[in-house]
């Protein structure tokens, strides 16, 4: 009797080691990190439309071609005056108007050469930037060598400073063929700094 006792004993012992040792150990589980936040890109983006107004001042050349076969002339000149215009801004495309006044002086000449323009604009809105063409009518008063209607053309960009703030860069060339019915073609070529306010 009691050697069935101790073997009750030890049966009941390794059945209970038995089962203990088929419990499987816990696993740990790592919680998946939470999402890093990307930043989305910065685009850029700048509204042309408005009126403005402003100034420049450059330098440039005055060629005149005679009309008699006289040797052709170039001299240099600097210009400066002021400008104000209308932007609309389409999306990709912006277009407008612009008129100026410019008072060139032009080296070798006792008076002053003053120069009325209005003409288009047509640019590529590049957020910030304003690539663009323009072209239209000129009229040139050289006081005492007289006075004639041409016409312009050109290119430019512009940089938007801030939304009030516009400051770039242009290049004209003024065309007056048989200037003021002399025979004399003349070309006035300008690059100037310009600057605007838009209201």
């Amino acid at each position: 009797m009691k050697n069935v006792m101790i073997a009750s004993v030890v049966a009941s012992l390794t059945a209970t080691a038995s089962f203990a040792g088929g419990i499987a150990e816990p696993v740990m589980t790592v919680a998946p990190a939470a999402p890093v936040a990307v930043a989305a890109p910065v685009v850029v983006t700048n509204d042309w439309s408005g009126f403005y107004a402003g100034a420049q001042v450059g330098f440039g050349q005055l060629e005149t071609e005679f009309g008699d076969d006289s040797a052709d002339s170039d001299e240099d000149l600097t210009a400066y005056g002021v400008q104000a215009g209308y932007l609309y801004d389409l999306g990709k495309f912006v277009v407008g108007a612009e008129a100026a006044y410019a008072q060139l002086d032009v080296d070798g000449l006792d008076d002053k050469a003053d120069v009325l323009r209005a003409g288009v604009i047509a640019g590529y809105d590049a957020g910030r930037f304003l690539p663009y063409l323009t072209a239209g009518y000129a009229n040139v008063d050289a006081n005492a060598a007289g006075e004639d209607d041409g016409y312009y053309y050109g290119a430019g960009v512009d940089y938007a400073v801030t939304s009030k703030v516009r400051v770039g860069v242009e290049y004209l060339e003024h065309k007056f063929d048989n200037f003021d019915d002399s025979g004399n073609d003349l070309t006035a070529k300008t690059t100037s700094l310009k600057v605007s306010y838009v209201f």
